[in-house]
Parts: structure tokens; C-alpha cells; sequence
């Protein structure tokens, strides 16, 4: 008895269909082949054999678009829901088994198109676009001691530096056909992207604003994304309209109005609209909001630097004790410091080294120390912070430094909410573009890709990983194309502009795979 097999399906009906099983000559179904004569694609999600002698029942998940046969040099196979390991395989599915594994790798050549299915790598090559200038020109990332970088998906498009596509004609980047998400999700995505749609129509949307189209001129320009969002002219909807790939249209405007850009309030902001000028809230959202994966307990006083002496001179904080150990609750730097309630937001030695050239463009920033103490009712006092920026003569002289400490009155409120705004800008920046697109995004990429070409939908290890995978390459994708690209809407929002890549590749030289997971990162940190 065969106890494994392969049945053929060249016509799919979808529903109930019933035919004759001979258990004797047939045995157990491990998988089977399906050809798609029909001059379009369809999505298969699973087929079931109900009543099958001697083993009940038998699910084939399969989860993914079919093309017409042309489009395919073999048959799609789809295997039963079981697992095994490459040695355990049964012969009757090993070879099929291969075969999937060699369809999925591609041979690295020639374009890709919607229907192949072809996991493969490619480098960072689609940034930029030099051939406009060279203020539209981006670095490589990967490949490079230079500029080291996670790989992305291959599309095919080009050798070295990938053509772009025309954002007003289309979105349809390639991806593997099952990776690509619904119309739900990309709604959701275009949502959040819709930034860069602002900066490609901008002439025409500087008359929403009072003298400065990227800037808001007051409070009450922000609390308007809140309290109704902004009006469009007329004018501007036509030209959204002419301009913007239709699948983009509904997430841009309203159906109350033609309005748009219009966000939920916060809770703190309903209920006081001024709570974020507050110590204990600039604190909270620290640890609460986007991104409370940098905090690390202070070790050493003053925080000392890890930059190179030689290049960078001396970095050394020049936070002293007699700026915080006045609000202490009593304890010295040492007690405190021993009984782990004294914590740093660090962004000094991540943008030293990147200064200069981030403060040669239109943004202005300074690196960062914030120094937090733990209370005794739980929660976190900011104590100081410290802004510093390279030395007027040269790196090797080291930094000048300011600190800042809380104050309630006058001019010196004042320069502390601004230090606080600085480091608020920082750290959601670096949110932005590390510690979500770099560490999060980026970085599984590359694990998508291997999983796919090296393990077989049969691997137990392959159906434990697939779904976190989900929608990762899309979402990567459309990143490349509207987010992190020249221009993008990261470079346009977050602090390190057009230098905003070019800083992550930097800061991935430092990335270590084991210390990402849980309970590594907290003993790290």
C-alpha cells in the first residue's frame, strides 16, 4: 500500500464533490496538484476530503492565488496539514517537496512579475533617484562595510540602481503574490502614508497654511487635527484627484466633508490640553508611549561615552551631582544608583557622530541625555538633560555641552520645556526609524526570505514563523516606495531628513541578533 500520495485536481470546483476511494490500492493523501486552465487567477483556501476510508477527514491548507497554467512551468502543490522534517518526508512527497523549495528560490534572473512566487534578495538600491539630481541620490544599504544593511526583496527592476515607480500610476510593487495584503490593510498603510502625498502636491497646499507649509504656527494648528481636521480647497481635491492612484482616494477624504488628516484624541489631551507640558506626563510618555525600549539603568555616574577618544575626543556627560541630587528624595547618586531607580535615555553617542551633517539641512537638533529617577509612588521624575553638539573646531575636541534642570518660573521654564521638546523630538524619531523600521521592519525581511526558500511548508519550524510573517513584504514594499525613500514621508518628518538611512546603516553595525529577545533585552538594559 502507497502510504503517501499525490492526487491531480485539473479542474477545481469550489463546494462539495464526491467520488470513489479505493483505500486498498490508493492509501493516505499527502498532497495534491492543481492546474488552472481559466484565463484568470483565483484564491484557493483550503480543500477538505471528508469521509476518506480508514482516515476520516483531511485538510489541505492553501492560502494563496492560483495563475492561469502558462503563467507556471510546474503544477501548484499543496500539501496535507502535517509536518515533517527533511529526513522523516515520505518518498511519494519528498521529490514535490524539492521541487516547491526550487520554484520558490527562482533562478535570480529577469524581472519578476505578480504571478511568479520567487523569494529572493536584494540590496537597499531603490532609494534614491539619481538620474534627477544629485540632491535626489541615496547610498546603496548592504552589501558594503561601509553602509551595512539587512537584505529586502528582489524585484528585478534593475542591476544596480532600481528604476522607481510613477507613485500617481501605481503602487504594484512586486512582492510574492501571497505576501501581498488585502484592501483593508493597504487602506490602513496608504493611511499612515499619506504624509507624502502633502509633499508631492505642496505647491498647492501652502494656502491651507499661514506662512509655513511644513510647520504649524501655533497650538491651535495642532489641536485642529484633533477638533475637525483640515478643509481642502476645491482646487486641491481636483488636483489629489488627477494625481493619486485610485486605490488611495478613500483613505485621503472624509465622507463628512472633504476634510482629511483629522486623528482621535488622546485621553490626556481631552482632558487637559495643556497635560503635556507637565514633568510627570513628559516622563509617562516616555515609558508608556512609543518607544521605552532605549530607558537602561544608570550604571555609572556621569554617563559616560562609548565613541571613539581619538575621533570624537572626550564625551563624558557633564551632568553633575549637584544638578539632581537635590531631588533625590534624600539618597545619594551612589544609593540610588545601586538600588536601580536611577535611569538615561541615551541618544548621544547614536547621533554624535551624525551631527553635522543633520544640522547642515533644514533641521536643527541637538544629541541627547535625560537623566530619570524612580520615585517612591512608582513613577518617573525627569532630573536633567543635557544637549550637546560637536565641538566648533572638530570632532576630536570633543562636545559642547548644556543641562538643563526643571524649573517652575521665568526664562528657565522655559529652556526646560524646550529641552524637553528636543529630546520628545529625538526620541520619536529614532522610534520612527530605528527602533521600528530598522529593528522591526527591516530586519525580518531577510528571515522571510530564508524561510521561504529554505524551509518547506511541510517544516514544523516554517508553520510556527509564517504567521508573524504576515504582510511584512508589503508593507516593506510600499515603505521603499513612499516612506523611506529620497523625499519620502520619513525624511520629510523625522529629524535626520535626507540623512535618515544613510544614520540607520550606521547604528545596524551594532545590531546583535540574540540580544533582541526577552529576558536578554531587560538584563541588557
Amino acid at each position: 500500500m502507497i502510504k503517501n500520495f499525490i492526487f491531480y485536481a485539473i479542474v477545481f470546483l469550489p463546494g462539495s464533490n464526491t467520488f470513489d476511494w479505493d483505500n486498498e490500492e490508493i492509501g493516505t493523501p499527502g498532497a495534491f496538484l492543481i492546474r488552472n486552465n481559466h484565463h484568470s487567477e483565483f484564491y484557493l483556501k483550503s480543500l477538505t476530503l471528508e469521509d476518506v476510508p480508514s482516515h476520516g477527514v483531511i485538510h489541505f491548507p492553501c492560502n494563496s492565488w492560483v495563475y492561469p497554467a502558462s503563467k507556471y512551468q510546474n503544477d501548484r502543490v499543496f500539501f496535507s496539514n502535517k509536518t515533517y522534517l527533511p529526513a522523516e518526508t515520505p518518498i511519494s512527497l519528498l521529490k514535490y517537496r524539492e521541487e516547491e523549495l526550487e520554484n520558490l528560490r527562482g533562478d535570480g534572473k529577469g524581472q519578476l512579475q505578480e504571478w511568479d512566487r520567487v523569494y529572493d534578495y536584494e540590496v537597499y538600491n531603490d532609494l534614491g533617484n539619481p538620474d534627477k539630481g544629485p540632491q535626489h541620490a541615496r547610498p546603496v544599504l548592504g552589501g558594503s562595510t561601509e553602509y551595512p544593511y539587512p537584505r529586502r526583496g528582489r524585484t528585478g527592476r534593475a542591476p544596480e540602481y532600481e528604476s522607481r515607480l510613477n507613485l500617481a500610476l501605481s503602487l504594484n510593487i512586486y512582492v510574492p503574490r501571497d505576501e501581498r495584503f488585502g484592501h483593508l490593510k493597504l487602506a490602513d498603510f496608504l493611511s499612515y502614508a499619506l504624509k507624502s502625498i502633502v509633499q508631492v502636491l505642496k505647491p498647492e497646499f501652502e494656502s491651507i497654511f499661514d506662512k509655513t507649509p511644513n510647520e504649524f504656527d501655533s497650538f491651535e494648528d495642532v489641536l485642529k487635527l484633533y477638533e475637525g481636521g483640515l478643509e481642502v480647497p476645491e482646487g486641491v481635491v481636483k488636483v489629489i484627484r488627477d494625481n493619486v492612484p485610485l486605490e488611495m482616494l478613500k483613505e485621503i477624504f472624509r465622507t463628512d466633508g472633504e476634510r482629511f488628516l483629522k486623528f482621535p484624541l488622546p485621553q490626556v489631551i481631552a482632558v487637559d490640553k495643556f497635560a503635556w507640558r507637565t514633568d510627570e506626563e513628559f516622563a509617562r510618555e516616555m515609558l508608556a508611549g512609543i518607544n521605552p525600549v532605549m530607558i537602561r539603568s544608570l550604571e555609572e555616574f556621569p554617563p559616560a561615552s562609548k565613541l571613539d577618544p581619538k575621533v570624537y575626543g572626550d564625551q563624558t556627560s557633564t551632568i553633575t551631582k549637584e544638578h539632581i541630587e537635590s531631588n533625590l528624595e534624600g539618597h545619594t547618586i551612589n544609593e540610588v544608583i545601586i538600588e536601580r531607580k536611577l535611569f538615561i535615555l541615551d541618544h548621544h553617542d547614536a547621533l554624535m557622530p551624525y551631527l553635522r551633517r543633520i544640522n547642515s539641512t533644514s533641521t536643527k537638533t541637538y544629541a541627547s541625555r535625560t537623566l530619570l529617577f524612580l520615585q517612591k509612588n512608582g513613577t518617573l521624575k525627569p532630573l536633567a538633560i543635557e544637549l550637546s553638539l560637536p565641538h566648533p573646531e572638530g570632532d576630536q575636541h570633543g562636545a559642547i555641552s548644556k543641562v538643563f534642570v526643571p524649573e517652575e518660573k521665568g526664562v528657565e521654564n522655559s529652556l526646560w520645556q524646550l529641552a524637553k521638546g528636543y529630546v520628545g523630538v529625538v526620541d520619536s524619531g529614532y522610534h520612527q526609524l530605528i527602533s521600528h523600521w530598522l529593528h522591526t521592519h527591516a530586519v525580518i525581511e531577510p528571515f522571510i526570505i530564508a524561510t521561504n526558500r529554505q524551509l518547506s511548508v511541510l517544516h514544523p519550524i516554517y508553520k510556527l514563523l509564517h504567521p508573524h510573517y504576515r504582510d511584512t513584504m508589503n508593507i516593506n514594499a510600499l515603505g521603499r516606495q513612499i516612506l523611506i525613500n529620497a523625499g519620502g514621508a520619513l525624511e520629510v518628518t523625522v529629524f535626520t531628513s535626507k540623512y535618515s538611512m544613510e544614520f540607520s546603516s550606521m547604528l545596524y553595525k551594532d545590531w546583535v541578533f540574540p540580544e533582541q529577545a526577552l529576558p536578554q533585552d531587560l538584563l541588557k538594559r
